[in-house]
């Protein structure tokens, strides 16, 4: 028996134990590295009812992927910087929405259209920030949390204008392309052609493509990793969206995206 006990750490409920065995010991020496700061092999063997040869396997597995290293002086374990990048990650996705919402306010009330914020999610983006307009007292029946596919939104195709063709190929190829609208794409070149046209001229435009009635002028964030995952849009009903309308919109949109863009990219500077 290579464990000394089952309980684990002594915070965790004994009936409670992780399904992945090699998963709990993974992570639990790691959680004793970031708490600690260093930790010896036979320190992290203790903790975690483990013997010194299957600890020594465990904390060479993390050094292996680039969670830890070992100190060549004093033989001690500790947490690498790749667990800072990571956290860094996670709190700009957090952070991201309070960063933007002024602007996407301003934009708003500029527009006096409904403006979305979207993040994407694989062949999908999901709706993580909203301004509503209350203009003429007609909402959109989008909600944060939502999804929408890629290949037919002003957002999607504005992020996926910026894919290498490999990328926006394995969208394609895995997102169900139905006509959701009498004007939804569904041919690829025609995608591709749609594509060319968004990089032309900075913007994507949804033509009632995912929702009849409605049109939607739509830009990409680059950040400073030259990614493009958040995108955002102002929607209207068609009836106020015609392409005069558009151009006079678009010059508000692209402001907007030079001004965030700046600022996002400026706080990781």
């Amino acid at each position: 028996m290579e464990e000394k006990n089952s309980g684990g750490k002594g915070e965790r409920n004994p009936a409670d134990k992780n399904p992945i065995q090699v998963a709990d010991r993974l992570f639990g020496a790691l959680e004793i590295l970031t708490e600690d700061g260093s930790a010896g092999l036979m320190d992290v063997s203790e903790r975690l009812g483990l013997n010194k040869s299957t600890a020594h396997r465990v904390l060479n597995s993390l050094v292996y992927m680039g969670y830890a290293r070992q100190d060549e002086i004093t033989g001690k374990y500790e947490p690498s910087l790749k667990i800072v990048d990571m956290a860094g990650k996670i709190m700009s996705n957090v952070d991201i929405v309070h960063v933007v919402r002024p602007y996407l306010r301003r934009l708003m009330e500029q527009a006096e259209e409904t403006v979305h914020f979207v993040e994407r999610d694989g062949v999908e983006a999901v709706y993580i920030d909203k301004v509503e307009s209350l203009r003429n007292g007609i909402q959109m029946v989008s909600r944060i949390g939502s999804r929408i596919p890629l290949y037919c939104s002003g957002v999607g195709k504005a992020m996926a204008a910026y894919m290498d063709e490999q990328e926006v190929r394995e969208i394609w190829e895995n997102s169900k392309v139905h006509p959701l609208t009498p004007y939804t794409i569904t041919d690829y070149n025609a995608f591709l052609n749609e594509l060319e046209r968004i990089r032309e001229r900075g913007y994507a435009l949804d033509n009632e493509e995912n929702e009849s009635g409605v049109r939607c002028i739509a830009v990409s964030l680059r950040e400073y990793t030259g990614r493009r995952r958040y995108a955002f849009s102002i929607s209207a009903p068609v009836t106020r969206m015609d392409n005069e309308r558009i151009r006079k919109l678009a010059e508000y949109i692209l402001e907007t995206k030079e001004q965030i863009e700046k600022k996002i990219n400026g706080l990781r500077a």
